[in-house]
């Protein structure tokens, strides 16, 4: 028979919580300080601290404290890490894109986001050269989706390629202004240098973006 996995006892999770919200409120920390904080051991705070690097949301740095004395090590929230926390992010987000709207009208959302787009663009074309085959070219692209939460992942159907976001880091938005999902389209295209089609679109109530690329 086979073993049914274990999880993490309530206890563990509370403790590598607490751990996150102290690097969180004190800034990079070292495994000392944690486990003084925590009111644990350090080889158990270095176990949380390790568990947390492996989910990434931790990383380890070396600093010297107040700028002098001997470098030490000390981890700090990754940008996942900082994730975890609540935002505000997107109702500022729409916010600012409905005073734009407002005073400057709907055409000025789009021109702003795609200004957003032409420095993305700049930024990411030398990583999707067109010397490249077009499937390392999505691929590429699809790595880059996943790092900033996107959950996407690339196929190949026949002699054309598709991709597919399972998330949208930017819902809240998208579902009030549709000029970032057509921005977005804009980008992928430039990007890729060919058509890209998009065929479903969460922001619409359907469960993944699906887009067929050429």
């Amino acid at each position: 028979m086979t073993a049914l996995p274990v999880s993490p006892p309530a206890s563990t999770e509370r403790t590598k919580t607490r751990l996150l919200e102290l690097v969180k409120r004190h800034g990079p920390q070292t495994a000392q300080d944690l486990a003084a904080r925590l009111e644990v051991s350090i080889p158990a705070a270095r176990r949380h601290l390790g568990d947390l690097q492996e989910q990434g949301l931790l990383e380890a740095r070396t600093e010297r404290p107040g700028g002098r004395g001997r470098p030490q090590h000390v981890f700090a929230l990754t940008e996942r890490g900082e994730a975890a926390f609540p935002k505000t992010y997107s109702s500022l987000c729409v916010d600012v894109l409905r005073h734009i709207e407002a005073l400057y009208g709907e055409d000025a959302v789009f021109q702003v986001l795609s200004a957003r787009n032409a420095e993305i663009a700049a930024r990411l074309q030398p990583e999707l050269p067109l010397d490249r085959p077009l499937g390392e070219r999505v691929q590429a692209l699809v790595a880059r989706l996943n790092e900033h939460g996107f959950d996407a992942a690339a196929g190949q159907e026949g002699e054309g390629w598709t991709f597919t976001q399972h998330n949208c880091p930017n819902l809240t938005v998208a579902r009030h202004y549709a000029q970032l999902c057509a921005a977005e389209l804009s980008l992928y295209t430039e990007l890729l240098q060919v058509p890209v089609r998009r065929e479903t679109r969460i922001a619409c109530g359907q469960g993944r973006c699906h887009y067929r690329v050429g």
